[in-house]
């Protein structure tokens, strides 16, 4: 559905996307993950077609944007950083407008926006103009003109920026729906996001793919993968016991949370030597889980690494 082939854009001197190739494919929900200035705007926006590639191609349900930008465009439903919208329009007003805009056949369109209407919770709202709306009803609206024409596919930039939690979960059960028959890209700062709506994730930093995974494979890249977290007053003698088992690598403590995290061995799992060492001790535990592994650890990693690598060459 979707084709970036060695995808670079260059303004003057400066390189925002260095040789970028990746495909998705429908029923797909992408997480698009990096630091400020990565270049997930910047790439977004060549596969929408609002900025023209440097060098490279784009593909979008096999069609090329530079070859034909409006059928591309007619297929992609689009949320940017910051939508923008005509303030002094009221909500129904401004949706009948960019349904209009988007080819929908006017004896359908008044059923496309109550539909949308419906789907993002913007019942309260309708008649309120944009100018005065909240960030996060701002936000809806602009995710309500994304999918209103029921496009293949979807390009959303931090789609759940300035949502509270309740909307947040809104707008990813929403995702998830959509996903089943839609190419799905979302940019998000929130790793508990890709957890919650994507089933890959590709991180960029300095404008290249430095990984491309599932976000449980992420995790198995972590060091707290397997690793065994329990919260306990426990004393230095009982924590050097711990970390001289021979299934364990190192032990950590966070001392204002009073929490021990007990680190594996070539990641073997150890919840039962811990747990067993636990109870032959007899140590009172107020919790005790196995970590999954922690993507804001390998996050940091993976684009430290690579901006290192930046400041070598």
């Amino acid at each position: 559905m979707i084709e970036c082939l060695n995808l670079s854009k260059r303004f003057g001197q400066f390189t925002a996307v260095n040789d970028l190739t990746f495909t998705a494919n429908k029923g797909q929900v992408l997480g698009f993950l990096g630091p400020n200035g990565a270049g997930k705007s910047t790439t977004m926006k060549m596969i929408t077609g609002f900025l023209e590639p440097t060098a490279g191609s784009v593909k979008v349900c096999g069609v090329d944007i530079v070859d034909n930008p409006i059928g591309v465009k007619q297929k992609i439903g689009y949320l940017p950083e910051g939508a923008p919208s005509y303030g002094e329009m009221e909500v129904g007003q401004f949706l009948h407008f960019v349904a209009a805009l988007r080819n929908v056949d006017t004896h359908l369109i008044k059923s496309a926006v109550e539909s949308v209407i419906a789907r993002v919770n913007l019942e309260n709202v309708y008649f309120q103009k944009i100018e005065t709306l909240s960030k996060g009803f701002k936000r809806r609206v602009g995710l309500a003109q994304a999918i209103i024409h029921d496009p293949e596919v979807l390009i959303m930039d931090e789609p759940t920026d300035g949502l509270d939690p309740n909307q947040k979960h809104q707008v990813r059960e929403l995702i998830t729906d959509m996903s089943k028959d839609k190419t799905i890209i979302l940019s998000t700062h929130i790793l508990e996001e890709v957890h919650a709506v994507c089933d890959r994730a590709i991180i960029i930093a300095g404008g290249e793919v430095v990984a491309d995974n599932t976000p449980t494979e992420m995790e198995n890249m972590s060091r707290y993968h397997q690793a065994v977290s329990f919260v306990s007053d426990l004393d230095v003698n009982l924590l050097n016991k711990i970390k001289n088992m021979d299934c364990v690598l190192d032990v950590a403590y966070d001392s204002r949370l009073k929490e021990i995290t007990v680190f594996p061995t070539q990641g073997l799992f150890i919840f039962d030597e811990v747990s067993e060492f636990l109870k032959r001790e007899s140590i009172q535990v107020k919790s005790l889980r196995m970590e999954a592994g922690r993507l804001d650890e390998v996050f940091r990693n993976i684009t430290y690494t690579a901006g290192e690598r930046e400041v070598v060459k």
